[in-house]
């Protein structure tokens, strides 16, 4: 292979543009979190809202993928996606989910663990309904997770929908397809320093209430 292990081993990076003390955080973790973002888009960091979603196979492997932030309010985070589809089922299997946001050009990271719960059809069709038409033939096109024989496939199911939903008719929400809402009990805010001396400052509910503790690196 032409990268060597010793190049993996030497990449490093010292963090040295910020810091992060438990006494200067908000009193609730959502609030600190909508401060952190406003910082990260005010910054032009590429793709704010995507996170690294982790879910569990019903025989407890884990899973990964990176999806997009598309709501937050006093419950939680909410992104969309296909309910069919691998981490659809998870989701809804498990009822449990971790995301991860990671935004090096600040060098902060914000890790968050809790429940998850299927949104309302009212806020599904409100997100739906406010997405550009590709992506609304997009939800019926692909069928998410299975196995296809090609890109032409894929396509040719884009254009049969494109000739039954033209310009003027509206096209529905598939009902397979919707959001899902992590509600935390548990997140952390990283904030890289110099020496890998990390800032760490953790928010877990305890008892209806927010435990705010700094973690070692």
């Amino acid at each position: 292979m032409a990268l060597n292990e010793e190049q993996i081993r030497n990449l490093r990076t010292d963090y040295t543009r910020h810091r992060l003390d438990e006494k200067d955080v908000a009193t609730h973790p959502l609030q600190q979190f909508e401060i952190w973002m406003q910082e990260a888009i005010k910054s032009a960091v590429h793709e704010p809202n995507a996170m690294h979603l982790a879910t569990v196979t019903a025989d407890g492997r884990p899973a990964g993928r990176v999806v997009l932030l598309r709501g937050l309010d006093e419950a939680g985070f909410s992104f969309f996606t296909n309910y069919n589809s691998n981490k659809g089922q998870q989701l809804q299997q498990s009822g449990f989910a971790a995301a991860t946001f990671f935004w090096p050009e600040l060098e902060r990271q914000i890790r968050i663990e809790g429940s998850v719960a299927k949104l309302s059809d009212k806020e599904n069709d409100d997100y739906f309904y406010s997405r550009p038409r590709g992506n609304r033939l997009g939800a019926w096109a692909s069928p998410q997770s299975q196995p296809i024989a090609n890109r032409e496939e894929l396509e040719k199911l884009a254009q049969r929908l494109e000739a039954q939903y033209p310009e003027s008719v509206p096209i529905p929400r598939p009902p397979h397809w919707g959001g899902f809402r992590i509600e935390p009990f548990r997140i952390e805010f990283w904030q890289g320093r110099a020496s890998r001396l990390h800032d760490r400052i953790r928010y877990r509910l305890e008892a209806g209430h927010w435990v705010i503790e700094r973690l070692a690196p």
